[in-house]
């Protein structure tokens, strides 16, 4: 596993889904509501795995001394209050637009054209960097309590 599991209980698909909503819902133009039934359904299966993935490395990089128990209880203390609470919307750019757009694929919102562009070299590597984006977004989120 490319992360800790107590991560994936800590970080549960309803926390995430809360810290990206305000993100997708002005990217895409669409109510809160609406962003959150779609970011439930495309957070699933390996994008779940990578997402969490990338955030772990993440909170690692992010730290002076990268232990592991540490870093666990610190993303603990920071849900123990508030977890579904919603994150900060965030200015898209290339890299977060690629991570929207492999979401919408995921929840067959996106068009062919979309999943060709994605299936290319480049697009492969724009998808890189969205999830790196998202996952050093989610460390900060999840990382920011006391």
């Amino acid at each position: 596993m490319r992360y800790p599991p107590r991560l994936g209980h800590l970080a549960t698909r309803p926390v995430v889904v809360n810290r990206l909503v305000p993100t997708y819902a002005q990217a895409h133009q669409i109510d809160e509501q609406e962003a959150a039934q779609r970011l439930s359904r495309a957070i699933s299966g390996h994008v779940w795995e990578d997402l969490l993935a990338a955030t772990w490395t993440a909170i690692q990089a992010k730290a002076k001394r990268p232990d592991e128990e540490k870093l666990l209880e610190k993303v603990a203390t920071t849900l123990q209050e508030r977890p579904l609470r919603y994150g900060k919307a965030v200015e898209t750019n290339p890299a977060w637009s690629a991570f929207m757009m492999m979401l919408d694929l995921e929840i067959g919102t996106a068009g062919d054209a979309a999943r060709r562009v994605m299936e290319t070299e480049q697009g492969r590597k724009m998808l890189g960097a969205g999830l790196e984006e998202a996952g050093k977004f989610l460390a900060t989120e999840l990382t920011k309590g006391k």
